[in-house]
């Protein structure tokens, strides 16, 4: 990955694979758990998310399934999948301490009254 922060769709892809595989329904269901509901997934973007995130080398199949006669790929995070996942964690890390630390400083007081 690079530099730049991750998309949320793929932050929350990669946390939910970051203790275990998981098949696309259950991705579905535990990025609504992360999100604690905000974020709710449809079944076209998680897929084409899964399908770039695997061009990228970020996760891989971990194994497929035949669940009621459906087939289900499991998916896992890939060593680069979880060394982008850890340096994203840091980066939000460094700017909410960044974030918290500005707002517990003293206010400057604005000339004309304006606060």
């Amino acid at each position: 990955m690079s530099d730049r922060s991750m998309q949320e769709p793929t932050l929350l892809i990669l946390t939910a694979l970051a203790d275990r595989p998981r098949h696309g329904y259950g991705l579905m269901q535990e990025i609504a758990t992360i999100s604690a509901g905000r974020y709710r997934m449809r079944t076209g973007t998680l897929y084409g998310a899964l399908d770039r995130l695997l061009g990228q080398n970020l996760i891989a199949v971990d194994r497929e399934e035949i669940a009621d006669g459906r087939a289900r790929r499991f998916y896992t995070l890939t060593g680069q999948g979880r060394a982008a996942l850890t340096a994203e964690a840091e980066r939000l890390r460094s700017v909410a301490a960044e974030a918290e630390r500005r707002l517990r400083a003293p206010r400057p007081r604005l000339q004309g009254g304006a606060a």
